[in-house]
C-alpha cells in the first residue's frame, strides 16, 4: 500500500509510548523525526513534510490530552488527524449523469483506470461507457476493448480514425444512452505541446464535469510538474493513483494533489477490473496506521458474496450457526474470501491485523496462505457430495483417493480436514451467543483487541468515531 513504510515505522515508534501516561518533548521529537524520515523516503515533497511535522509537534506539545488518555493514543490521534488533513477530502463524484475526462502521461494506467472506474460506477446502478480517443499508442484500442469487455460496460473507439477529437465527438453520440461517460485520452513519454493542444481540443468537445489526472504511484517528484501543466491546461479536479499493489512509494502523488489544490478520487490496487477503491481519507489513513478500515471491508464482503453467487438453498448460515457446519460451508467461505482480493489487503482493513501482526510475518506469508486456500479449493472439488457433507467419516483410503484425484498430497488433504475441525469448533463457540447483550460484549472485545484508543474500528468518521 502507498506509504506502507510510513505506517510500519510509525507503528514501531508509537509502540515505544505504550504504558506512558504523559508524553515528553523528547517523545514528541522522536515521533516527528520518524514521520519526516518516512515521508521523505516515500518521495513526499519537503515543504509538505515540514508543514505536517510542525503541526504534529505543535499540537502534541501544546494540547492537553483528555483525562485518562494514554500518551500513545493521544499522539496516534494527532498523527491520524494531521495525515487526513494532509491528504484532504475525496474528490466529489456524484452518482448521477456526468462526463469524466482522464489525463496523464503514457504508462500511467489511464486505459486500465477508465475500465475500472466504469466497472465501479456500474456497481452503483449507473450505466457507464468508456470512449477511447488514443490514436497515438499502438494497441490502445485493443486494450480498452478487452478491459471494458471484462468490466461488462459499453465501449466506443475507432481503430481506423486518426482524429481523436472527432472520435470523442462521435463517441458521445454513439453512447448517448449512458449515464456516465469516461473519456480516455492519449499520453506521451513526456509533456509535449501537441499533447496539451490535443487534450484541450478534446476537453472543448466533451465539456467534462470532472477532469482527473492519472498518476503511477511510483512517479516520485516528477508528479509535481506534470500536475501543474495539466492543471494549467484543462484544470484538474482530482487524482487517480494507480499501481498501489507494487512497491511504489506514492509520495509524488500527494505532491500532485497539493500542487493542483485538488483531491484523490480512486486508488488502483491491482490488475483486475475490480481492483479499484473509491478513495476515503479516513479509512485510508486508518489502514496505514494499522487500525483497519471496516467501511471498505464491508464493501468487499458484500461484493464477494455477490460474486460467489451463493444460492439460498445451497448455504444456510443460520443452520450453520446451529452446529451443522460442513465442508460445503467451508468451501463457500473460502470462495468468498478469494473474491475479496489479496489477503494482505483484506488484513489491512481488519482493526489490529494490518498493523503489528502483518509487520511480524515473513514477506511471503500472505502468498503462502493464498496458495493454501487455492489448494484447499482443489481438494474439495475432488470430493464427493457425501464426503463434503460428512467430512468426519473420511478415512485413510478416501484421503489417498482424494489426494490422487486432486493432484495434491495426502498431507494437504489431512491439513484441510484439520482446518475444517478448527473452523467447526469456532462455529460452535458462537452457539448460544445470539442475545443482544452478548453480541455487544463480543464487539467490545474485538475493538479492544484492535489496539489503540476508544472507538477505533468504528464505522464512518474514521477510527476515532
Amino acid at each position: 500500500m502507498v506509504l506502507d513504510d510510513l505506517g510500519s515505522s510509525l507503528r514501531g515508534t508509537l509502540d515505544d509510548l505504550r504504558g506512558k501516561s504523559r508524553i515528553s518533548e523528547e517523545d514528541v521529537q522522536s515521533v516527528v523525526k520518524e514521520i519526516q524520515r518516512s515521508l521523505l523516503s516515500a518521495d513526499v515533497d519537503v515543504s509538505l513534510v515540514m508543514d505536517l511535522s510542525d503541526s504534529i509537534e505543535t499540537r502534541a506539545l501544546e494540547e492537553e490530552p483528555p483525562a485518562g488518555t494514554p500518551a500513545r493514543d493521544f499522539i496516534l490521534r494527532i498523527v491520524y488527524e494531521e495525515l487526513v488533513a494532509l491528504i484532504g477530502e475525496s474528490t466529489e463524484l456524484p452518482l448521477e449523469e456526468q462526463t469524466i475526462l482522464l489525463a496523464g502521461l503514457q504508462g500511467s494506467g489511464k486505459t486500465t483506470s477508465a475500465a475500472k472506474m466504469a466497472w465501479w460506477f456500474s456497481t452503483k446502478g449507473l450505466k457507464p461507457a468508456v470512449i477511447q480517443t488514443d490514436t497515438f499508442r499502438p494497441g490502445a484500442y485493443d486494450q480498452a476493448q478487452q478491459m471494458t469487455d471484462r468490466a461488462e460496460v459499453d465501449f466506443y473507439g475507432d481503430p481506423d480514425a486518426e482524429d481523436p477529437v472527432e472520435i470523442a465527438r462521435q463517441g458521445l453520440e454513439e453512447t448517448s444512452e449512458a449515464d456516465v461517460h469516461i473519456v480516455d485520452t492519449a499520453g506521451r513519454h513526456a509533456l509535449e505541446d501537441d499533447l496539451i493542444a490535443e487534450i484541450e481540443e478534446i476537453e472543448g468537445v466533451v465539456e467534462p464535469d470532472t477532469s482527473l489526472l492519472v498518476l503511477d504511484a511510483a512517479i516520485g517528484q516528477g508528479a509535481k510538474d506534470q500536475a501543474r501543466e495539466f492543471d494549467d491546461s484543462i484544470g484538474i479536479d482530482g487524482v487517480v493513483i494507480t499501481k498501489l499493489d507494487g512497491t511504489a512509494k506514492g509520495g509524488g502523488a500527494l505532491a500532485a494533489v497539493d500542487q493542483t489544490d485538488s483531491s484523490i478520487a480512486f486508488l488502483g490496487t491491482g490488475e483486475e477490473v475490480d481492483d479499484i477503491e473509491r478513495f476515503e481519507p479516513e479509512g485510508f489513513i486508518s489502514r496505514l496506521l494499522g487500525m483497519g478500515d471496516l467501511g471498505q471491508l464491508a464493501e468487499r464482503v458484500e461484493r464477494a458474496m455477490e460474486q460467489t453467487d451463493i444460492e439460498e438453498d445451497d448455504w444456510d448460515p443460520e443452520e450453520m450457526l446451529q452446529g451443522n457446519f460442513t465442508l460445503n460451508d467451508m468451501q463457500k467461505q473460502l470462495e468468498a474470501m478469494n473474491n475479496m482480493g489479496p489477503l494482505s489487503q483484506v488484513l489491512d482493513m481488519i482493526p489490529g491485523m494490518g498493523g503489528g501482526i502483518k509487520d511480524q510475518l515473513p514477506d511471503d506469508a500472505m502468498d503462502v496462505t493464498e496458495e493454501r486456500m487455492h489448494t484447499f479449493q482443489v481438494i474439495m472439488d475432488s470430493m464427493t457430495d457425501a464426503e463434503k457433507e460428512y467430512p468426519r467419516a473420511i478415512g485413510a483410503s478416501q484421503i489417498e483417493r482424494i489426494a490422487r484425484g486432486s493432484g495434491t498430497s495426502e498431507e494437504s488433504v489431512r491439513e484441510l480436514l484439520q482446518q475444517y475441525k478448527m473452523m467447526e469448533q469456532t462455529i460452535k463457540q458462537f452457539q448460544g451467543m445470539g442475545s443482544e447483550k452478548e453480541m455487544q460484549r463480543m464487539m467490545q472485545q474485538m475493538q479492544q483487541q484492535g489496539g489503540g484508543g476508544g472507538g477505533m474500528g468504528g464505522m464512518g468518521g474514521g477510527p476515532f468515531g
